[in-house]
């Protein structure tokens, strides 16, 4: 994934020492990911956090799919510190978001069907990426951003395929919040927002998947010899390689421009194209790479040793999450629709 030059170099070096950490350990624990950084990465500085943008968290999001790491970035870091961003400054959110750098809490968010009446929040939210071990959970609603303690709320595990993720069902019944927040715009446009973040930091990681697969499967190719040479020499093989490599092109391309739309911030009202764009086509690009690869290594592809089958079953999840190729496909037809239908000025 290509960046701004100006800072390519920083983003080199971010890229390096995020794979070396997760090359390490995969499974990084939450201090870890503290002490390295990467929570507080687009926090101000004066509160606790580097002061960076979306564009080097994509980076790291990025390096996280190539590793298929069970981090709990995404749930606990990305979305939270991108919903807080965007809500109105004061004491209790940028108490919060000085909390999150500091790992003195951990936040997830919740986003489903939420109501807030005489104080207490009620309703339910499924597939909430890292709501188990939080300690308090941004639910934004039409009130503003609940913010309730776990305890006030039932977390239940929801199991899944891909083992490398943590998802979990929300219900509030009668919870009593810490505070209400107030969004910096209205509720649909900051529920849009971070629905669009959700959907490229998926994005990210399908990408960095895909490339770990390619990179992985041509090494192989490299290696297995079958007639006497290199099974990467027959022309079928140079195919299917090629087939992968486009898929993954088309994706960096479409990623770094959804990237950049996010990074652009509040300057930036409409991100949902670019972020459709990058997760209908990616994801699924993702899904149709590892399975190449999985064919590409035979027989040992399909075993447990081999690991492949953890690429397959993260990209297939990852497809599913925040919106399916299909619903971010439909979205694109209905906005250029309505752009078709609006008249022209002067007609």
């Amino acid at each position: 994934m290509t960046g701004n030059d100006e800072f390519a170099e920083f983003h080199d070096e971010l890229r390096s020492v995020a794979g070396d950490l997760l090359a390490k350990d995969r499974e990084a624990v939450w201090p870890v990911l503290v002490d390295a950084g990467w929570v507080g990465m687009e926090i101000a500085e004066d509160l606790g956090g580097a002061g960076a943008t979306f564009t080097e968290t994509a980076v790291l999001l990025d390096q996280i799919g190539r590793a298929a790491g069970t981090t709990g970035y995404l749930g606990g870091a990305v979305l939270p510190v991108g919903l807080l961003n965007a809500l109105q400054p004061g004491e209790t959110r940028d108490e919060l978001l000085r909390a999150a750098a500091a790992e003195t809490h951990r936040l997830a968010v919740a986003i489903g069907d939420f109501t807030v009446d005489a104080g207490r929040l009620t309703g339910r939210a499924e597939f909430v990426p890292d709501a188990a071990g939080a300690d308090r959970v941004l639910v934004p609603t039409t009130a503003g951003v609940v913010v309730a303690p776990t305890a006030e709320l039932t977390v239940q595990a929801q199991p899944v395929v891909d083992e490398t993720r943590r998802l979990a069902t929300v219900t509030a019944d009668g919870a009593v919040p810490d505070a209400v927040l107030s969004f910096a715009g209205g509720h649909d446009a900051a529920v849009s927002a971070v629905l669009d973040r959700a959907a490229v930091a998926i994005a990210c990681d399908s990408l960095g998947l895909a490339e770990q697969m390619l990179s992985t499967t041509v090494a192989y190719l490299k290696v297995r010899h079958q007639f006497g040479r290199p099974i990467g020499s027959f022309q079928a093989v140079k195919h299917a390689c090629a087939d992968m490599l486009v898929g993954i092109e088309v994706s960096r391309q479409l990623v770094a421009d959804a990237v950049a739309a996010i990074a652009a911030g509040p300057e930036n009202t409409d991100t949902a194209i670019p972020a459709a764009m990058a997760k209908s086509y990616t994801s699924s690009a993702a899904v149709a790479v590892a399975g190449k690869a999985m064919q590409l290594h035979g027989g040992i592809g399909y075993t447990w040793e081999s690991g492949i089958h953890t690429y397959l079953k993260r990209a297939t999840l990852n497809r599913s999450l925040f919106g399916s190729p299909a619903a971010h496909r439909k979205k694109l037809t209905q906005r250029y629709q309505r752009y078709q239908m609006t008249p022209m000025k002067g007609k």
